[in-house]
């Protein structure tokens, strides 16, 4: 489904249409033929269709190319950080195709003697005093179409992100609580108890911080490299505890990434991805690895052994994560499999949206 952020163009070009030619052109276009034929333009009904008809189309077309262009500007410009520049921008192109046009046609009508006009230099030096008053308005117009959409999207974007946070938190903790996780688990501790009651212990207090994560990530949409990371390990600790030689983790993190930002629960959710696709046994173990990039992103990768009898999936993880990081920045995840590894690249942030 197209986003509302992706429409917006088509949403500001709409709005600015109407309400250009609801604000400006009954009076501009009327105005600018008095200026320009004087009286007859008033009294004379062939001269006033004539000129208005010309008028018009020649404002038409100018005013579609304007939009175009002042899109354009928009895009370049589109942080809130860059309001003066994409207003002063806005404006020049304006002023500089408008007087253009004016300049122009004013020669056409001297030039093919249209309707008898005669060229009258003090009319077009009013035309074009009018034409920047109608700039300004029209400039005024666009920019708060502009942030109205702007903050509108915002709003929806925070909600977007607020529900795809809920989902993460529900899929989380359905991962984690559903009866085959806890028996697994419960399963464990009960073998480490009579075997190894030291380990059970160190296995009941990993256990505690995963799930003690789980229920406190539901107050944020963001979290530190750092923290993620210590959770992760809490979380492989159950599993290593649960496929001993089966699975083990490497971690290679630059520790000037460890300050960046990512999404709750992504580690979990794509080593749980691993997990639950691939064969994990001590004769074959599972490799998963989780290292920084030279770019300053995130690299997880497993080995591809995948299971005998496929894992029913609707790669609901994978998505929730993509959905997140298309809110909070412009860069996304991507996704890749080779003959050999399966592997998920996710952006660290530099710092938290607001």
């Amino acid at each position: 489904m197209e986003s509302y952020r992706s429409r917006l163009p088509q949403i500001r070009f709409s709005a600015h249409c109407k309400w250009v030619y609801g604000l400006l052109f009954p009076w501009f276009i009327p105005l600018i033929g008095y200026l320009l034929l004087g009286n007859p333009y008033l009294t004379q009904p062939r001269v006033f269709f004539t000129a208005t008809a010309i008028n018009l189309s020649v404002a038409t077309i100018t005013f579609f190319t304007m939009d175009a262009l002042v899109l354009g500007i928009s895009t370049r410009f589109s942080g809130m950080k860059q309001t003066g520049r994409r207003i002063l921008f806005m404006f020049l192109a304006f002023a500089i195709v408008t007087s253009s046009v004016i300049i122009s046609t004013f020669w056409v009508y001297t030039h093919f003697s249209i309707l008898n006009y005669v060229a009258d230099y003090n009319a077009i030096k009013q035309i074009l005093l009018l034409n920047l008053l109608a700039n300004v308005v029209s400039v005024g117009i666009y920019e708060g179409i502009y942030s109205i959409t702007e903050w509108k999207a915002s709003t929806i974007e925070k909600e977007q992100l607020r529900k795809a946070n809920l989902q993460s938190q529900i899929d989380g903790l359905k991962n984690q609580v559903n009866p085959h996780f806890l028996f697994n688990s419960l399963n464990s501790l009960t073998a480490l108890i009579s075997k190894d009651p030291d380990k059970a212990e160190e296995f009941v207090t990993e256990m505690s911080q995963v799930y003690r994560y789980l229920l406190q990530t539901n107050n944020y949409e963001t979290t530190t490299l750092e923290t993620e990371l210590k959770f992760i390990q809490s979380y492989y600790h159950m599993l290593k505890t649960r496929f001993g030689n089966g699975v083990s983790m490497d971690l290679a993190i630059d520790d000037r990434y460890l300050n960046r930002y990512l999404p709750p629960l992504t580690l979990q959710l794509l080593v749980e991805n691993a997990v639950k696709h691939n064969i994990v046994k001590s004769n074959k173990p599972l490799l998963i690895e989780i290292q920084s990039t030279p770019e300053g992103r995130l690299m997880i990768r497993n080995n591809l052994q995948r299971k005998r009898t496929p894992v029913a999936s609707n790669r609901v993880g994978l998505s929730n994560i993509a959905a997140k990081y298309q809110l909070l920045s412009k860069d996304e995840m991507e996704i890749r499999e080779t003959e050999s590894h399966f592997i998920v690249t996710v952006p660290l942030l530099e710092q938290v949206n607001s």
